[in-house]
């Protein structure tokens, strides 16, 4: 298990940027497939995006498609969420997971898959 810190989160207007980033403690997050989920108040956290540990596949909600880019930099133990053209229905707290089976170009969309997790980044998109 690693630790995870997320940051970058922040108030944006609508149409606006941000990046957030997840930075591990250990090289063992290299290992594994690293993706973002998103919560707001009363609902359950959702997939956002993910990458495999080796950068060759990457997926991403629809609701984020073609908006969000996720990334990673194996020298800064560290991968990144460029969100661009941003909704108030962004508006969430964003957490960075990792998990999985190591070195598996696997894909996972559900929270309970991952282990390790961040205490999360809070964006706020308003109107």
């Amino acid at each position: 298990q690693v630790q995870l810190i997320e940051s970058g989160g922040g108030l944006v207007q609508a149409g606006g940027s941000l990046r957030l980033s997840c930075t591990a403690s250990g090289r063992t997050f290299l290992q594994y497939t690293t993706t973002w989920f998103r919560q707001t108040s009363g609902k359950e956290r959702e997939f956002v995006a993910a990458i495999t540990w080796d950068g060759r596949l990457t997926d991403y909600a629809l609701s984020v498609k073609g908006r969000f880019s996720i990334s990673r930099d194996d020298v800064k133990n560290s991968v990144y969420l460029q969100m661009s053209s941003l909704k108030p229905e962004d508006t969430a707290n964003y957490y960075c997971a990792a998990g999985g089976t190591a070195f598996s170009r696997s894909i996972y969309y559900t929270p309970n898959e991952y282990s390790s997790w961040g205490q999360g980044t809070l964006v706020t998109v308003s109107s």
